[in-house]
């Protein structure tokens, strides 16, 4: 069982029996600079300007929605690129983010899985949900993030991202949850305003904050 919620959360934690999470930044650390040098180093002039934490150009916006697959990506990315980059290249510096899945994040997962309905809503793409679950499965004997969620949502899968409210909605309806009753963590403010339109409670889980700070 949980040992113990932060007394601040009382109150934030009455009357819930939904959690949804977003995976980075939450659970699984990363760090967006890794990425950024990688591409810098493969001779990607300015990268950031295609993809940054916060904003996505056309490219990587569509990659999120799965309006594009890995393959159309990486054959666009050769254009970025200096001749001879190969496509292994670009998948290894657009994993470069994806670090690790630290133990007492898997455990809390679990052990909230006992008193909650656990969703994953994710931000993310088919290159990096294989590099994740490879993570997953190399550090932790674990095949995928699913083991620990009644049901993981994907914005390439479901074509839409947040701070879209539609895809906080799409995740409500399939499910038939209370938005009163449902509580969303993520590291990123326009993702928790979002959620707050659809009226799910919230946590902005700020860096350097970590999900055991919540949940002890």
């Amino acid at each position: 069982m949980i040992k113990k919620i932060l007394p601040y959360l009382c109150t934030t934690m009455k009357g819930i029996k939904n959690i949804i999470f977003d995976l980075g930044g939450v659970i699984i650390n990363i760090n967006y600079q890794l990425t950024y040098k990688a591409f810098e180093d493969l001779g990607v002039k300015d990268f950031t300007s295609l993809y940054n934490q916060f904003t996505v150009s056309s490219l990587f916006g569509d990659l999120e929605i799965g309006k594009i697959g890995k393959a159309d990506f990486l054959e666009a990315m050769l254009q970025h690129t200096p001749a001879g980059t190969t496509h292994q290249q670009i998948t290894d510096a657009w994993n470069a983010m994806l670090l690790d899945f630290p133990l007492r994040n898997l455990q809390i997962l679990q052990q909230l899985r006992q008193h909650y309905n656990l969703y994953l809503l994710s931000n993310t793409n088919i290159i990096h949900l294989e590099a994740f679950n490879k993570i997953l499965q190399d550090s932790r004997g674990i095949p995928s993030l699913a083991a620990f969620f009644d049901k993981a949502y994907y914005s390439h899968e479901i074509g839409l991202r947040k701070p879209e409210k539609e895809a906080y909605q799409f995740v409500l309806d399939e499910n038939g949850l209370e938005p009163a009753e449902t509580l969303f963590i993520d590291d990123t403010l326009p993702n928790v305003e979002g959620a707050k339109v659809t009226g799910i409670q919230t946590i902005h889980l700020l860096p350097p904050k970590k999900l055991s700070d919540i949940f002890r």
